[in-house]
């Protein structure tokens, strides 16, 4: 085994490796699904190389990566802590978003029987459901911690608000979002609200998707199916502003004798250590290259230089399209309107 040190990943006792792997790209969204034997390899050496904490959904495939880990993680099981989602649907070929006891119910009982578990360390709402008080939704989860099929509780791309109310329910683990020296919203509102309420922070696609490892160049190697392709940073309107920012970080990554898109990732790294990045990938140059970000040092220098290249407002285009921007951030009816 590997060894990568370990974190607190907020105060309810998960302890995960200090960097994960994020399994989507593995089986969808971008581009078709790798090969199961290469990605079973991919895991198997991520966990031998001291990674153990993995990152799923149901809606990943939807529901093939989970399959995929459930094969993976055979005779492994003790070694990983295990996260998965719940809360996107796709119902008559629309996506929507489900935080209802049923949904939460029946979305938990289907991960168990695709990751061949008997308990999820870690149950995320994958998206807020604006319908469902959100106390209600944690309500059923708090069932499920207590019935053990699952041991701690996360949110994803959830507000500060609907993160207070929900850990006055039940003590939220770790909430997931995107951050990245391209994506630092979160820095205001919602990184102050989890550290006063003792939650961990999961940070995904700290590389920006990729971009922090190969630049514009990326677009060029995306498959039809990819869905960067259709995200509005990755826009040729937008793309060559973008560029200015990977420029400047591959410079310093240069002179520091690493690769931009360690750099980048150590940034994350040196957020604190109630933050654990997820970064994704298929190949297992890329994932030992990744490791390799635990040890790249940045001096306060070196943090403020590259903080101003990446300030909020450097980055041109949104996180996401019209769609998916509709369900960030998102506020929850208040629970005295609720009929169940």
């Amino acid at each position: 085994m590997g060894s990568i040190r370990k974190i607190k990943l907020g105060s309810q006792g998960l302890v995960v490796s200090a960097q994960g792997l994020g399994c989507m790209g593995m089986s969808a969204f971008y581009g078709p699904p790798k090969p199961e034997e290469d990605m079973i390899t991919l895991i198997h050496h991520a966990i031998n190389s001291g990674i153990t904490f993995l990152d799923t959904s149901d809606i990943y495939g939807p529901f093939t990566n989970e399959i995929l880990l459930g094969k993976a993680l055979k005779g492994m099981r003790e070694k990983v802590e295990l996260a998965t989602k719940f809360g996107i649907v796709f119902e008559d070929g629309k996506r929507d978003v489900r935080g209802d006891p049923a949904h939460v119910r029946k979305a938990c009982e289907g991960s168990l029987k695709r990751l061949q578990v008997d308990c999820i360390d870690l149950y995320y709402q994958h998206r807020i459901d604006t319908r469902v008080p959100i106390e209600v939704t944690i309500g059923e989860l708090k069932k499920l911690v207590e019935e053990g099929k699952i041991k701690y509780i996360g949110l994803s791309e959830a507000s500060a608000s609907t993160i207070r109310r929900a850990h006055a329910v039940h003590p939220i683990t770790a909430v997931q979002l995107e951050w990245s020296l391209w994506t630092r919203d979160v820095e205001d509102d919602i990184i102050p609200t989890c550290r006063e309420l003792g939650i961990g922070i999961v940070a995904y696609s700290p590389l920006g998707r990729g971009f922090f490892s190969s630049g514009p160049k990326l677009v060029d190697s995306l498959s039809d199916g990819d869905f960067r392709k259709m995200l509005p940073r990755f826009q040729a309107e937008n793309l060559e502003h973008n560029t200015r920012i990977f420029d400047r970080v591959n410079e310093i990554a240069m002179k520091k004798g690493c690769t931009p898109s360690q750099l980048a990732l150590a940034w994350v790294h040196h957020q604190g250590d109630d933050v654990c990045p997820i970064p994704g990938t298929t190949k297992i140059e890329n994932l030992n290259q990744n490791i390799g970000a635990l040890s790249v040092k940045l001096t306060q220098e070196e943090m403020a230089e590259l903080e101003s290249l990446a300030s909020d407002d450097a980055v041109k285009g949104d996180r996401y399209g019209s769609m998916m921007a509709t369900w960030m951030n998102s506020e929850t009816p208040d629970l005295s309107s609720w009929k169940s």
